[in-house]
């Protein structure tokens, strides 16, 4: 029984699958762009080459560097590990 819908019907319902599909597809991808959740990296580059306030510093001074500024550390031992980071090189 075709439920009035005739033989050549069949098609059609997958052209509205098929659609469907691309539409929730569509939708998704918009959501993610406009999230930003796909570009964290564009949005916060890492710094390329020695350029800008923190050329030359490693990781581990500039770790040191934002404790210190947070107060996390006093300023003695803030210097005393800069001296041991120092050494290391």
């Amino acid at each position: 029984m075709m439920w009035g819908y005739g033989t050549n019907m069949g098609w059609m319902m997958w052209l509205w699958g098929v659609l469907l599909l691309v539409g929730i597809a569509l939708l998704v991808l918009a959501a993610v762009r406009l999230s930003g959740t796909g570009r964290t990296s564009e949005r916060h580059p890492e710094p390329r080459g020695r350029l800008g306030p923190d050329a030359g510093r490693t990781r581990a001074q500039q770790i040191l560097d934002e404790r210190f500024a947070r107060g996390e550390i006093a300023e003695e031992e803030y210097r005393a590990r800069l001296r041991v980071l120092g050494e290391d090189h």
